[in-house]
């Protein structure tokens, strides 16, 4: 039974106008590609990368700044060169893409959890409770998000024992980036929950006696989550940008965590000097990065507009 409910589903998703978009899109196909080889070489670096930029003891300083291998003074060991410490880039970009996916993956989530019953309860309660809730999110608005999670992640280093920042370094930046985009969603669930709590399927719900949150959870929610899988895989894009941006700065992750955005900073320092590898290489991976995300997320948002079938 359960075999032939999956069997329909699949059906009807293969049958589905989205899927035909996809087929018809050779960006949109470029895209999922390019996002899925970054996610799984990501995922499976262990397996992968040439060297644990993490093991101590198969990391040489002598190695350090070693060019491309093509290079005349390259190593055939380091296939695109070492960084300041000796790890190879190769490898602490798969490492670095792991940590910057996890938690761009991690902040979206914390984003949309808040932002969806947030707006769920605003849209649905309205009066003063929706008041609130919105003017919160239009002081949020005014600010740029890097500067909130600027002074978010400020606000936990000052509280935070020293000694605690780099265990919690990177918890304290999924919540920094997760809260400074939770306002997006908020306000497409508000006005989607505003527009379907007048409908006649849920009156009727509420005539027969089911509780608010049954009926937010069963007839409400599964009908706003076409926008906010379209606003979800954007601000993927915007988080991993963000992580990246506030490890540049040196707020982000620890320096000694191969981060794409701490490898961009430590090869910065050196760029000047002819190193030019030790940042370029990590550059250009989060900007294919983050690049095939957004168009994926482009596509899935004119998919999902009726307007445009």
């Amino acid at each position: 039974m359960e075999q032939t409910i999956e069997k329909s589903r699949l059906q009807r998703f293969f049958n589905s106008d989205v899927w035909f978009s996809f087929k018809a899109s050779p960006v949109a196909i470029v895209s999922l590609v390019v996002t899925m080889i970054m996610i799984l070489g990501a995922v499976f670096a262990p397996l992968l990368a040439p060297q644990d930029p993490f093991d101590l003891i198969v990391i040489d300083i002598m190695d350090a700044s070693m060019p491309p291998a093509w290079n005349d003074f390259g190593d055939a060991r380091f296939l695109l060169g070492t960084d300041d410490q000796g790890r190879g880039i190769l490898s602490t970009i798969l490492y670095g893409a792991r940590i910057s996916l996890i938690v761009g993956f991690s902040s979206v989530v914390f984003a949309m959890v808040v932002g969806i019953a947030l707006g769920l309860i605003s849209g649905y309660v309205g009066g003063r409770t929706d008041a609130i809730i919105m003017r919160i999110a239009d002081i949020q608005l005014s600010f740029p998000a890097i500067l909130i999670a600027l002074l978010i992640d400020g606000v936990a280093r000052g509280i935070v024992p020293k000694e605690m920042h780099t265990d919690l370094s990177i918890y304290v930046l999924i919540f920094a980036i997760g809260i400074s985009g939770w306002v997006q969603y908020a306000r497409t669930v508000r006005g989607s929950t505003l527009v379907e709590k007048n409908k006649e399927y849920v009156q009727a719900a509420r005539v027969i006696g089911i509780r608010p949150m049954t009926i937010l959870r069963r007839h409400v929610l599964p009908n706003v989550m076409g926008p906010v899988m379209v606003i979800a895989t954007i601000h993927l894009a915007l988080a991993i940008i963000t992580e990246a941006t506030l490890s540049f700065l040196g707020v982000g992750v620890p320096p000694t965590t191969p981060s794409l955005g701490t490898l961009i900073r430590i090869g910065n320092e050196y760029l000047f000097s002819g190193d030019w590898w030790i940042t370029i290489f990590p550059g250009a991976a989060l900007v294919i990065l983050v690049l095939a995300v957004n168009l994926l997320g482009d596509w899935l948002r004119d998919a999902l507009n009726p307007k445009l079938r």
